[in-house]
């Protein structure tokens, strides 16, 4: 888990958050076991930013990767930062209810593990629409 906290984190220190000052990281980790990360990206015009973790998954997808099996996310400071309702249903299309989403500090220090199943519980996903 350490090469994940530490993606997440390097990919924090690039965050463009210039409005909220708010800077998010995320790595994930995909089925080869390779690594990518993502940051969040703020515009001035506020709806049109994203996320760190479609970040990620974006980097994984156009590596190859198909599947998340292991997340984690930091914010800033101490505090609980978990992933926003959008991206937890992100997560879903790609990721397991049991896949573990770790929630860290701003330096690394694990705070709390969830599963998927846990922050979005009763999911809507891709066997959905089978």
């Amino acid at each position: 888990m350490k090469d994940l906290i530490e993606a997440a984190k390097a990919a924090r220190a690039r965050a463009h958050a210039p409005y909220s000052k708010f800077y998010v990281g995320a790595a994930v980790r995909d089925e080869q076991g390779r690594v990518f990360g993502g940051c969040n990206i703020e515009n001035a015009a506020y709806p049109q930013g994203w996320c760190a973790e479609p970040s990620a998954i974006s980097h994984l997808i156009m590596a190859g990767g198909r599947r998340v099996t292991e997340v984690a996310v930091m914010g800033n400071g101490d505090a609980l930062c978990t992933p926003c309702g959008g991206c937890r249903q992100k997560l879903r299309e790609f990721a397991a209810g049991d896949v573990k989403i770790h929630c860290c500090t701003e330096t690394g220090v694990l705070i709390r593990t969830f599963t998927l199943d846990e922050l979005l519980p009763a999911s809507f996903g891709p066997e959905n629409l089978s």
